[in-house]
């Protein structure tokens, strides 16, 4: 487990000060000026042998995305956008950092920055975090009011501007090159690649887009160390994470620990254990609603990191854990989860824009049993022919849900059927 030294984020539950001042007296902005004067090519070489891997989903490594930048400019400027639109269902990690140690975040964009070449650096939030915001462009204010960042910050030689520009609530923004369209003041709507950012991003600049947890904890791991902080998790899986635990236990959390502890351990040590005892764990969807649900009895041992979790069929994506036990109508839940991604497509590929009503119709009509048992693969095709072919992985995470729930529990949603043919459905599906 843990131990709370090696905790990065000191303050996830806002208990202590989240000011300048009490984010100095944690250890925060500790010689900063120190780490730039190593240079961009020491902070991009310490974040490679960190082994931080992306920490909004997808797991790319950190410092490699960073290289990746242009290292001499050609007249455009560089661009570091930090995408703070937390809008996956189940995850709430990022509002934590922004609400209650948003000095890690500021901090973090003023080296990450540097180490890339970019004067500038925009941070972008969700619609719906309002009270985040306040908090996030306090921190940003009492920064630029100390010199930390602006003209000559931290008194190293280096401008920097940091921008904090807030998103209307559209899920698809959540999608880096979606998120620069919407920054540039377009439609939210996803670029094809290539180009990447890095070669064309923001206003057709060389931009890295990276999560807010990815950019808060890279402070840290420069002053304690790149092997510090690949001590944690298992080859490949390096570092803390934060896990934010919903659903069926008996003590919801938001937490830090280290990379690949088991499913069982996180969720005894932290939320107390599963509502009814394990034997009344149903099913866990491991990442945010985008990745396939596993069932209670294959995830009990399994690591929560993203081999492991691949290993089990499904990914660790923001590690949002939605815990369900076995009064859950797991085909309701499915169901919601694909109404979700109907509302929130942007409607730009016709896969997505036709596959996930076409979808959520088929789940309305299993929900209440009224489906025919060969609509179930019918109803599998078709996320096959939604999955890969669309601009952006709204598409996937649109399919991988309804996937999860086929493999895993076809019995359930046959013998809804069967009972709905035979007139005894019960009173839950029939609602």
């Amino acid at each position: 487990m843990l131990k709370d030294q090696d905790r990065i984020f000191t303050n996830l539950y806002g208990m202590h000060d989240r000011s300048l001042k009490g984010a100095q007296a944690r250890g925060h902005w500790d010689g900063t000026a120190k780490i730039l004067q190593n240079g961009r090519d020491w902070i991009i070489d310490q974040m490679k042998a960190s082994g931080l891997r992306g920490r909004g989903g997808a797991g790319f490594p950190t410092g490699l995305k960073w290289s990746f930048m242009p290292k001499e400019s050609d007249g455009r400027p560089a661009y570091l956008v930090v995408n703070a639109d937390e809008s996956e269902p189940g995850t709430c990690k990022d509002r934590e950092i922004m609400r209650h140690d948003p000095h890690t975040l500021v901090e973090g964009c003023l080296i990450a920055s540097f180490a890339m070449n970019a004067h500038a650096c925009y941070i972008y939030i969700r619609g719906e975090y309002i009270r985040e915001k306040e908090a996030l462009q306090n921190a940003i204010d009492e920064a630029y009011e100390a010199g930390l960042i602006g003209r000559n910050a931290c008194n190293s030689g280096w401008d920097f501007d940091l921008y904090l520009h807030h998103g209307a609530g559209a899920y698809i923004c959540g999608e880096e090159t979606a998120l620069l369209e919407s920054l540039e003041g377009k439609k939210g709507m996803p670029r094809m690649k290539p180009p990447f950012p890095a070669g064309a991003g923001l206003y057709g600049c060389p931009t890295t887009v990276n999560n807010v947890e990815s950019i808060a904890v890279v402070p840290t791991i420069l002053r304690r160390g790149a092997d510090w902080f690949a001590g944690f998790g298992n080859a490949n899986n390096a570092g803390t994470k934060i896990f934010a635990i919903s659903g069926h236990v008996n003590n919801p959390c938001v937490v830090e620990d280290a990379m690949s502890i088991s499913f069982e351990e996180l969720i005894e040590k932290h939320c107390g254990g599963i509502r009814g005892g394990w034997d009344n764990l149903k099913a866990v969807i491991p990442g945010g609603s985008s990745v396939p649900c596993v069932r209670g009895e294959t995830i009990r041992d399994a690591t929560m990191d993203f081999d492991g979790l691949r290993q089990v069929g499904s990914s660790l994506g923001t590690a949002a854990v939605i815990v369900m036990d076995k009064d859950t109508d797991i085909i309701k839940a499915i169901w919601r989860l694909s109404k979700f991604y109907k509302h929130e497509s942007c409607g730009q590929c016709t896969p997505c824009r036709e596959g996930t009503g076409w979808m959520m119709r088929v789940m309305d009509r299993l929900v209440k049993g009224e489906a025919e048992v060969e609509e179930i693969d019918m109803l599998l095709d078709v996320t096959k022919q939604v999955e890969g072919h669309t601009i952006c992985a709204l598409g996937d995470a649109a399919a991988w849900p309804i996937q999860g729930l086929i493999k895993n529990f076809r019995d359930e949603i046959e013998d809804r059927i069967k009972a709905q043919k035979t007139g005894r459905v019960s009173a839950v599906a029939a609602e």
